[in-house]
This record gives structure tokens, C-alpha cells and sequence, in this order.
């Protein structure tokens, strides 16, 4: 049977990437005669061709790219040659839909980059181009479309692909084939174009015919375990599909992060027991010994364990309309496990024209930068150049679930391996036994005005007559020292939040009942707080009162100096309050007095 190639079609806008597709479908008969017909109908309705078939309607099929003439989705589609199958992903050009043009550059082999020969290389032929080098696709080739609307000069051609050259020298391509072309007449598409007689090379389809893709190193076994599957009390089973390397009946294999090692005893391949199974199969493992494993474990070759560590830099593209800010905490999704994670520096961001590594502070949609990485656990990984699979991640936001940032694991940062945790004979349960009470976490937020520090303080005051052990994070006093060097920008908000959260966690694990006192405007800084703690120890309290109040009462006088633009990205004025959904408790101090909104908190948390 003939090999597979997987390729993407990428590039600026209307460089003519769908058209391209449509036209090898069209060229290599995977076009029925029905879908012709409905091709001529559709290309009188939405096509940009006049009476002829407009090809890139064959792939365009959601409703707003037909009618806007776009793509955005991406759209994979099979054609097959006597000499080869293809697998194609055809990817928007226009910037907004970049996430989608990485999702389908993710598993290709090579790639298509188109330029429209009227418009030479882009921003967006840049940008497209670094994600595909990050992503580990070595094979390019440059197609220089719409030769036609430059009467196939030559100098176009020569000049176009001289300042690609010098823009990727630095990219690490292995292979770097120019092409000239006409997508919509499929010249040097599948045939030789007889206006080109300049270009000595093969058409298009033939050279990915003919390119040799070298397949990535065979590697050591490694399995990410998907299922755990116990259908009966005789049968323990470990699903998932191997990522590299190959493992038969008797090898010894080793648990990644735990690091139990058993003997595989069996393995299971299409309900059929098999002696070996190898890198794509999908199988399940039986062991001979009892061994700690759940999904997200990696099994390994005995011989050859796997990196663990719970800190890495990595390459990081951006893909939410917010920006990325340090120390804001997300959810981090790598093979089959899940984890928090904080990406706890950025280091620079990357210039998509230059290459630059420019200084940032943020990263803002599209953005590609290096940054490094800490989880709330120790996860099992490759570098990325080693396995795209072991290796590459998404970060998925903790309240939305929207996808946020793909990345590419470079390595593990060293300081991984010199700290660890310390184990302790006494723990937070043994000091808050001595106190004689339950540690807590009561975390307030609000506007400023809102009647925070007085609910906290007379909060603090009847604990402390009732004789518990407390501590009051206030979030003026914390910036007086802790804090100080701290601004009042989203990314020192962000900052501030993530340190209280941190201060307060180890209150609560030294045994006290902690009140936190703090604007803390940010849904997501506020669950990522609550993630620090155990279950039952965290009591997020909205202390809410409308604006309009909150200005009259204004007890330090920052709402005056915030409304003459003295005060810069003050909350609730020119910087964004996202006030709880789903709060233990609410306390409407229009309503209620502090003493008996203290009142509230204490009997409804039974201190």
C-alpha cells in the first residue's frame, strides 16, 4: 500500500489555499459527478469566479465562509494518487483564526505555504510560518499562487522567493521547494503550466509524490494511560494508544510519575491477544503485579524512564482575546492528564517578522512567546523536538473551558529537580487539633467602599473573643510590605492575588482561620485561590454594593482622584470588577450592618 502524507495548506488571506485543495480533489477524481453538479450550482450562487467552478467551494462548506468567501474552519479532506495518500488540512488565513491554522499544522508532515504573487510575503505568511516551525513540521513548500494576474514574470517569482529565503533561513526547515502557480487553471498544480516554461520543476502534486519524509525516531516505549478498565473483580486492564516505541509479552515496564515497575503479562489488540504491539496501536496491558496506576500515568520501558518534573519552559502561542499574565492559573491538558498550572514567567515574546526576543510582559492573541511553566503536580513528558505527543500542551481556561494556549515543551527547568517537598511530622491537622479549631480560608472581595476591612475586622474581633487563632490579610497593609513593589496593572493584580493566595495557604496549613480582605476583581484569580486549598476550606464572601454607593462612601478618597484621572486602572472606574457567580456567601451592605454581616459568616460557617 502506498504511504501517507499529511500536509496543510496556510497563509495570508485569500492567497488562494482553499481553491488549491479544491483543485487536486478536482484533478486526482475524488470529485463525484453529484457533487459536481452541485459545485456548478453553488459557484453561480456564492462563487468568485463568474460561470466558472469556483474549486475552493468544494471545501468551504459552513455558511459564512461561502458567504463572506473565507475560510474558518479547518477542513480535512483524502485524496489518493497511484504513487500516494494524502491527508489535507485546508486552515483560515485571516489572523483571528489562528488557533485553528496550529490545530491543523499539529499533525502535518509538511507544509503548503501560499503567497499571492500580487502581494508578496505578509505578516500573516510569517506568523503562519513560525507556528509551523514551533509545531515540528520540517517540509515546506512555498507556492507562489496567481501567476496568472502577474502574466508569469519570472522576476515576481525570483523576488518573492528570495525574501522568503532570508525571512526563514532560521527556521530549521529540512526542505524548502518553491513553486509557481495558478490555482484556479491548475498550472503546475497537477500538470506542467505551458505559460512557465522558466520553472524547471515538477508540478506540485508531483513533488509530494515523490518528497521523502523521514518518520520520527522509533523510540522507547511509552503509553499514556487513557482507561483503567475493571469490568470484573478478575480483570484489571490499561487502555491507551503507544506514542512511540513497541512492547511485547514479557517486557518490564515502569509507572511515569509513580514509578512502580511490573511485567506485562498480556496484551490486548482489537479484543485479540497479540505477542506485540507497536508506536499508533491502541491496546490494553495487563500486569503481573499490582501497581498504583490511573489515567494520565505514562508506562514506560523499565529500562528507559521518562522526564517528571512539575516546572518546564516551553513555547507558548497565545489564543485567547485576553492576555496571558503571570501567575494567573489555568488548567493544563498533556496527553491524557490534567493539572493546574500557573505560567509562572514570561521570558520574551517573539517578533513574527524579525524572529526578535523582545522583553513582554503579557502576550496578547497570536503572540508566540517562551515562557516557563508551573503545575500543581509532577507530570510525565518529552521534550517536543523528541514527540509531538509527549510533548505538546494546551492550557484551557479554569472558568470558561475556552482553550487558551497551545505550547511546546522545551525542557525541564532544573530547579524541578533540586526542590521537593519536605515531609513534615506535624501536619495542618495536628495544628489546628492544638488550636482547637478547623483551619479556614474566608476570602472577601468587593469594590473599594464596598465595606470589606469593616466586615473583616468585626469578623476577626468575635472570632478572637470566642478564642480561635486567627489571622486579616488586608489588602492595603499586605502592599506595605509583601506587596510593595507591586503596580495596579491587570499582570501586578494578577501578581498580588497569586502571593495572597499563597501567604493565606500556608496560614491555613499552619492551623489558623485566615481573612482575606482584597478587591480581587478577577473570577480567575479567585478560583485559582480556591484551587489551593482542600476541600470545605475556602469561603469566597461578595461584599456588594453598587458603584453609585460605593463613590458616596469613599472612605480614602480614591473615586475622586480615579474620576480626574489621577488614579490610574482603578476597579470599577477604568479597570474591570467580575464579581462572583456562585459565592458562599453574598452580603448586600445597602441591607445589613458589618456586625451582623459578621454575624452571617460565622453561623453559616459554624467556627
Amino acid at each position: 500500500m502506498a504511504d501517507r502524507l499529511r500536509f496543510i495548506t496556510c497563509g495570508s488571506v485569500d492567497d488562494g489555499k482553499s481553491t488549491l485543495v479544491g483543485r487536486l480533489l478536482f484533478e486526482t477524481k475524488q470529485v463525484f459527478d453529484d457533487q459536481l453538479t452541485a459545485l456548478g450550482k453553488d459557484s453561480s450562487r456564492f462563487g468568485t469566479r463568474g460561470d466558472d467552478l469556483d474549486f475552493a467551494l468544494l471545501v468551504d462548506g459552513l455558511h459564512a465562509e461561502r458567504e463572506q468567501g473565507i475560510t474558518i474552519d479547518v477542513a480535512y479532506r483524502f485524496f489518493a494518487t497511484p504513487m500516494r495518500r494524502f491527508i489535507v488540512a485546508d486552515t483560515p488565513g485571516h489572523e483571528q483564526y489562528t488557533r485553528n491554522m496550529a490545530t491543523g499544522a499539529s499533525t502535518a508532515d509538511l507544509a503548503i505555504l501560499l503567497v499571492d504573487a500580487r502581494k508578496g510575503v505578509l505578516v500573516q505568511t510569517c506568523r503562519h510560518s513560525r507556528i509551523v516551525s514551533m509545531l515540528g513540521v520540517r517540509h515546506v513548500v512555498l507556492a507562489v499562487n496567481k501567476m496568472d494576474l502577474v502574466d508569469w514574470n519570472r522576476e515576481v517569482f525570483d523576488s518573492i522567493v528570495a525574501d522568503y529565503g532570508k525571512f526563514a533561513r532560521d527556521l530549521g526547515f529540512a526542505t524548502l521547494h518553491a513553486v509557481p502557480m495558478a490555482a484556479t487553471s491548475g498550472d503546475n498544480v497537477v500538470v506542467r503550466g505551458e505559460r512557465s516554461a522558466w520553472y524547471a520543476g515538477p508540478p506540485l502534486l508531483d513533488y509530494l509524490e515523490a518528497i521523502e519524509i523521514v518518520p520520527a525516531q522509533v523510540g522507547d516505549f511509552r503509553m499514556p494511560v487513557q482507561w483503567v478498565n475493571r469490568p470484573n473483580l478478575d480483570f484489571r486492564g490499561y487502555c491507551g494508544r503507544i506514542a512511540s516505541g513497541a512492547v511485547e509479552v514479557g517486557d518490564p515496564v515502569r509507572v511515569a510519575p509513580g514509578g512502580g515497575q511490573a511485567v506485562v503479562s498480556a496484551v490486548i489488540l482489537s479484543g485479540a491477544l497479540v505477542r506485540r504491539a507497536a508506536s499508533g496501536d491502541s491496546i490494553t496491558l495487563t500486569l503481573s503485579d499490582e501497581v498504583d496506576i490511573s489515567r494520565g500515568d505514562v508506562l514506560t520501558a523499565a529500562k528507559a524512564p521518562m522526564t517528571v518534573a512539575d516546572q518546564f519552559e516551553a513555547r507558548l502561542l497565545w489564543m485567547s482575546g485576553r492576555p496571558l499574565l503571570s501567575g494567573r492559573g489555568y488548567l493544563l491538558k498533556i496527553h491524557t492528564s490534567l493539572a493546574g498550572a500557573t505560567v509562572s514567567r514570561i521570558k520574551y515574546r517573539i517578533d513574527v517578522n524579525s524572529g526578535a526576543q523582545l522583553a513582554a510582559k503579557e502576550l496578547a492573541l497570536n503572540e508566540i512567546g517562551v515562557v516557563n511553566v508551573s503545575t500543581d503536580r509532577l507530570l510525565p513528558f518529552e521534550p517536543y523536538a523528541q514527540s509531538r505527543g509527549l510533548g505538546s500542551f494546551i492550557l484551557i481556561d479554569r472558568l470558561s473551558n475556552e482553550t487558551v494556549g497551545a505550547g511546546m515543551i522545551d525542557f525541564a527547568l532544573r530547579r524541578a529537580d533540586n526542590i521537593h517537598w519536605q515531609a513534615l511530622a506535624v501536619d495542618k491537622r495536628a495544628r489546628a487539633t492544638l488550636k482547637l479549631q478547623a483551619s479556614h480560608c474566608i476570602w472577601l472581595t468587593g469594590l473599594s467602599g464596598s465595606g470589606k476591612s469593616t466586615i473583616a475586622n468585626a469578623l476577626e474581633k468575635r472570632l478572637h473573643a470566642a478564642g480561635r487563632h486567627t489571622y486579616l490579610l488586608d489588602g492595603d497593609n499586605v502592599r506595605h510590605g509583601l506587596n510593595r513593589d507591586l503596580g495596579f496593572t491587570d499582570a501586578d493584580r494578577v501578581e498580588n492575588i497569586r502571593r495572597v493566595a499563597e501567604v493565606a495557604r500556608l496560614m491555613v496549613d499552619a492551623g489558623l482561620i485566615v481573612i482575606v480582605s482584597f478587591i480581587s476583581p478577577f473570577r480567575s484569580e479567585r478560583a485559582f485561590a480556591r484551587t489551593l486549598f482542600g476541600k470545605g476550606e475556602f469561603s469566597e464572601v461578595h461584599v456588594d454594593a453598587p458603584l453609585a454607593e460605593c463613590e458616596r462612601r469613599d472612605p480614602k478618597g480614591l473615586y475622586v482622584r480615579a474620576r480626574r484621572g489621577a488614579l490610574k486602572n482603578f476597579t470599577g472606574i477604568d479597570s474591570a470588577y467580575e464579581a462572583p457567580e456562585l459565592p458562599e456567601f453574598r452580603l448586600d451592605t445597602m441591607e445589613t450592618g458589618p456586625e451582623e454581616c459578621a454575624e452571617r459568616i460565622l453561623r453559616g460557617l459554624n467556627l
